[in-house]
């Protein structure tokens, strides 16, 4: 049986300084090894029940972004998700996120990342911290990319967004001229 040597932690939800949430076995029991910017925590539940707990936190359900993703970027399986745009909350699994093993990455905080002699991959944090993971290379690259098309695609809309309402309340007069001015001039063609 392993021991905890990390705080243990109750209640977590992935934020900024969240790197990589790794599973464990502790016991008979699969908990979470969630590695921070500045430390690491022990968490009782799963990766995946934190990656969901955090989407409800940040006011989505995971059903919910991973149709998002599927919506987006028309990626159907091993789905990055999106836990909070605003905070560039975007993270992808190594494998089926059903699976026990699965390591959930936060996109944000990857810095470099490179093959080792094993097979796996070696990923380097923004912190300088790192990590091997048990993925291919290039399985670890196309989660990179798959997740870089979806923070494009979502900030995209999010600012085109941005751009029309910006448009609309800083000119609303103007706005309300022109219609003015298109009723006037159909009324006139009318008599």
């Amino acid at each position: 049986m392993k021991t905890l040597k990390s705080a243990l932690v109750e209640e977590y939800e992935v934020n900024p300084y969240t790197l990589i949430i790794m599973p464990i076995e502790y016991g008979s029991k699969i908990y979470s090894r969630v590695v921070e910017v500045d430390g690491e925590l022990v968490s009782p539940f799963k990766p995946i029940e934190i990656i969901k707990k955090s989407c409800e936190y940040f006011g989505s359900s995971y059903e919910g972004r991973k149709d998002g993703t599927r919506q987006l970027v028309g990626i159907t399986h091993k789905l990055p998700v999106t836990i909070d745009p605003t905070s560039n909350l975007f993270f992808f699994p190594t494998n089926s996120p059903g699976r026990e093993d699965c390591i959930w990455i936060s996109h944000e905080n990857v810095d470099a990342y490179h093959r080792d002699d094993k097979g796996n991959t070696v990923v380097t944090f923004r912190n300088k911290n790192k990590i091997e993971v048990p993925i291919s290379y290039s399985s670890f690259e196309s989660q990179m990319f798959r997740t870089a098309m979806l923070r494009t695609k979502l900030i995209q809309r999010i600012e085109e967004t941005q751009r029309k309402s910006m448009y609309l309340f800083s000119n609303p007069t103007s706005e309300a001229s022109d219609l003015k001015a298109n009723y006037l001039l159909v009324n006139r063609r009318r008599q």
